[in-house]
């Protein structure tokens, strides 16, 4: 492309017109995102010399992603999901809002609603022939003091990399629980160890990240909402210990505070002790978390999740 016209008055007069500009009707908020993204795409479409095959392509593109509901997939594996909370971070740190564990990405797999129990649950539904998995914790404040009544929200995929809801061969809320902690902020858990799993091989994400010459693997995480009266919402979770893309996430999930230690035994002892047989695996993990009296920073960001009203 060798004519430039985006930096012109009619082009610029265009693209204000277009998105509302112009008007004193709809949202104001929407139609400065709208006249940003307008003019940063004319910009991109000029200085790249972005041809109309590649220009259609990419609306294509952006039918497929929908279509497959991928969309929280690539903002995953773009970063964009993990720069939010860079942002956030940044601003804890320009506020004076310092320590606890660590925020995460969310991801694009919650379902609301799963049972909630009492200081434990288990969270399988025992067709999984995975690695039985005990992991407890507790929940603490800056002071170290315990946070009774926290409500742990769970999710993880199973063996094969899947999560409920999203995989139609699996139970109701299987391998996802809240769990309130007892008033010494204790929680507990029986499940399967999860597996990693990477992008659907014939999805959109995967054929963009082909083009960028990146894999789209994850190393096996839990996830967890952390939520207490009186305290900050903690979205984050947790990344087994040697997984072969522990560092290579390409979710860019793994925080170095949040890699927990899975330790496994085959000692028929211990097993009995747990009530299983075989091999089995633990992990002893604790959260801390900030203390807050606004009722925003003490409720999870709002955002579509499944079942969620």
């Amino acid at each position: 492309m060798t004519v430039k016209i985006a930096q012109t008055e009619g082009v610029q007069q265009f693209l204000k017109e277009a998105s509302g500009q112009l008007n004193d009707a709809g949202n104001p908020r929407v139609k400065t995102l709208v006249h940003r993204i307008l003019k940063d795409t004319v910009n991109i479409i000029e200085e790249l010399s972005v041809t109309p095959e590649e220009f259609w392509k990419a609306v294509n593109y952006l039918n497929e992603l929908g279509a497959r509901q991928e969309a929280g997939l690539l903002v995953a594996g773009l970063g964009l999901e993990h720069y939010l909370d860079l942002v956030m971070d940044a601003q804890d740190e320009e506020a004076g809002k310092s320590g606890g564990t660590p925020r995460t990405i969310e991801g694009p797999l919650y379902v609301a609603g799963a049972p909630l129990s009492k200081v434990e649950a288990r969270l399988d539904d025992g067709t999984d022939a995975g690695t039985v998995l005990f992991m407890k914790g507790q929940v603490k404040d800056l002071d170290g003091k315990p946070v009774a009544n926290t409500i742990v929200d769970v999710w993880h995929a199973n063996t094969g990399g899947t999560y409920s809801y999203f995989d139609g061969t699996q139970s109701e809320f299987n391998l996802r629980r809240r769990i309130e902690t007892d008033a010494q902020g204790n929680y507990r858990f029986r499940s399967i160890v999860p597996s990693g799993y990477g992008c659907p091989p014939d999805g959109p994400t995967q054929k963009l990240l082909d083009q960028l010459g990146r894999h789209g693997q994850r190393p096996a995480h839990i996830h967890f909402f952390i939520s207490a009266p009186g305290h900050r919402h903690l979205t984050t979770q947790i990344n087994l210990s040697g997984e072969q893309y522990l560092h290579d996430d390409f979710a860019y999930a793994t925080r170095d505070e949040l890699i927990a230690d899975i330790r496994f035994s085959e000692d028929p002892a211990a097993a009995r002790a747990h009530g299983v047989e075989g091999r089995f695996a633990e992990i002893a993990f604790d959260f801390t978390v900030q203390s807050s009296d606004t009722t925003q920073e003490q409720g999870r960001m709002e955002r579509v999740r499944a079942l969620e009203s």
